[in-house]
């Protein structure tokens, strides 16, 4: 067996992936000297596979797209809120097989927690794609009752109704032409891809605090508009540091070294 123990972020593409300096990072500022980290290439048909071909030197797998679905149906037994949320982004392997949890949701709410927000009314939610799940995991966790989708696709937004549903949510489609309006909810969170925020302009509020998915380029024209306004930004590279120290603690069972992983993906970031 292979000394040690090993991590790693699966998905395809992974290569851009800034997980191994996060969680290499960590390992390095607490003297996890055996621990190692890396990235590994995996489509969904092959993630079962993969899974399995696994040692017990591996104490977890960070997942990435197209992965986080698939993810349930290769685990043993799966948390609450990755079930809730039909999808998960961590497997840990623990003494009675693989375990799949979802750190995206909690790590959002840390972040925003972070930038003041305690609590939030209205969710404005711009796309209805993988990410959106988790937004609607932290909308609940912060006490939303109504979060408004803003997404060009019904249907994908459908597709989102029965997570709404799990989490006691009322879920409202408005068409994305309309997402200048979102301007009125206490909390926008935008995961849609890169340049499809961009013409967006909400009428900002004081109080209203905007999550953006994105982190390179940053600022997006949203955040910038944003801040401009004097309003609160929480960025995607934040989220990948809060996540991420959820997993740290996942996979090691120590508490992370939050400041060292911070800094390692704050310098990774600004080089790229």
């Amino acid at each position: 067996m292979e000394g040690g123990h090993r991590a790693a972020v699966l998905g395809k593409p992974v290569a851009h992936s800034l997980s191994p300096v996060l969680h290499n990072a960590g390992y390095a500022a607490l003297g996890l000297v055996d621990w190692r980290y890396t990235a590994i290439e995996c489509a969904e048909a092959e993630l079962s596979d993969r899974v399995a071909g696994l040692g017990p030197q591996w104490a977890g797998l960070s997942l990435t797209m197209p992965l986080k679905e698939v993810a349930l149906t290769v685990a043993h037994r799966v948390t609450p809120v990755a079930a809730a949320l039909g999808a998960a982004n961590t497997l840990v392997q623990q003494p009675d097989g693989w375990l799949a949890d979802n750190t995206d949701a909690p790590g959002m709410v840390d972040a925003l927690r972070a930038a003041g927000l305690s609590a939030a009314g209205g969710v404005a939610v711009l796309g209805a794609g993988g990410t959106a799940r988790a937004a609607l995991a932290a909308a609940a966790e912060l006490g939303a009752g109504q979060v408004d989708v803003y997404a060009r696709r019904a249907s994908a937004v459908d597709e989102l109704r029965p997570v709404a549903e799990r989490l006691g949510l009322r879920l409202t489609h408005v068409d994305f032409a309309a997402a200048d309006r979102s301007g009125d909810a206490d909390l926008i969170i935008s995961t849609v891809p890169k340049g499809v925020a961009d013409p967006v302009r909400p009428r900002w509020r004081p109080g209203t605090v905007l999550f953006d998915a994105l982190y390179d380029p940053w600022p997006t024209p949203l955040a910038a508009s944003a801040q401009a306004a004097g309003v609160r930004v929480v960025s995607g590279l934040d989220l990948l540091l809060t996540q991420a120290v959820h997993q740290f603690t996942l996979f090691t069972g120590l508490p992370a070294p939050v400041a060292a992983m911070d800094a390692a993906l704050r310098e990774a970031a600004a080089q790229r």
